[in-house]
């Protein structure tokens, strides 16, 4: 009978990731990653072999493993994920703890501040930032329903109270104004190579056109209009175009523009004030 090991040898020869084996052996048995670990020669079923080889044959053909799992852990909060929002990534906690600092030095003096996360996808972003600063009055907005119906169902399961509204940026809150907005938006260029290894997630969330810019010029041009005064900005983009947001919130009259690395020391986030 095949042993634990055996199947994460096989998957490894078959050309996973240890970490994803690991993971996807995991979920088949109901085990965390350290029991795995420490009982390598552990039998393992016909069934849960056949449930295993399933999994990584859709790996294989390129399906993140957070699918395969339906769940991603984000900024301590464990979120509901599938094919209908982009996976959540590590880079954009990066955003949330720059969302959360103003919120307890610049903002700190507004008892409800109303915070906005534009295209929140599975609802990551505006679930952090409610979960750290609870007095905040959080909105999230996404073009999708689908994606919507997996933040809400995100929020519910959390019990954590967002308000979410469907539409393109903007044009989703109407004319309210807002203390911080923030944003992870599509910035891939439609012709970056590296689009063809994400081809399982939601183009619409991945590429916003040629440029990569055109979903970050729209935020930019209408924060001016949404933020209160002394609100502020922040949005994450490509490590190669920090400077481009920056000269658009330049352009666009904003002030103390900065921009922050992410965990690979990538600038990836930059920021300005109304």
């Amino acid at each position: 009978m095949k042993t634990l090991g055996d199947a994460l040898a096989a998957a490894r020869a078959a050309g996973l990731a240890r970490l994803d084996a690991q993971l996807l052996l995991g979920h088949v048995l109901g085990r965390e990653r350290a029991w795995l670990l420490a009982h390598d020669d552990a039998p393992l079923s016909g069934e849960q072999a056949a449930r295993l080889e399933a999994l990584m044959a859709r790996r294989r053909a390129g399906e993140p493993v957070a699918y395969l799992l339906g769940e991603k852990e984000f900024h301590g909060l464990m979120l509901q994920v599938d094919a209908r929002v982009l996976v959540p990534r590590p880079d954009t906690e990066v955003l949330v703890d720059w969302a959360i600092e103003l919120l307890r030095g610049d903002l700190a003096s507004i008892e409800q501040p109303a915070v906005l996360d534009l295209g929140t996808g599975s609802g990551a972003i505006a679930l952090a930032v409610k979960h750290d600063c609870p007095s905040a009055v959080v909105t999230a907005t996404d073009a999708s329903g689908e994606a919507l119906s997996v933040a809400q169902a995100n929020a519910t399961r959390l019990g954590l109270a967002v308000e979410f509204h469907r539409g393109a940026w903007w044009q989703a809150v109407a004319d309210r104004r807002f203390h911080l907005a923030l944003s992870n938006p599509p910035y891939i260029a439609s012709a970056d190579p590296h689009l063809a290894a994400l081809t399982a997630e939601p183009g619409l969330a991945l590429t916003p056109g040629p440029e990569g810019l055109e979903a970050l010029r729209t935020i930019v041009a209408g924060g001016a209009d949404r933020l209160e005064a002394g609100g502020w900005l922040l949005l994450e983009h490509g490590f190669d175009q920090a400077d481009a947001v920056q000269g658009l919130l330049r352009d666009a009259g904003f002030a103390r523009i900065a921009t922050r690395q992410d965990l690979g020391g990538q600038p990836r986030c930059t920021g300005a004030r109304r």
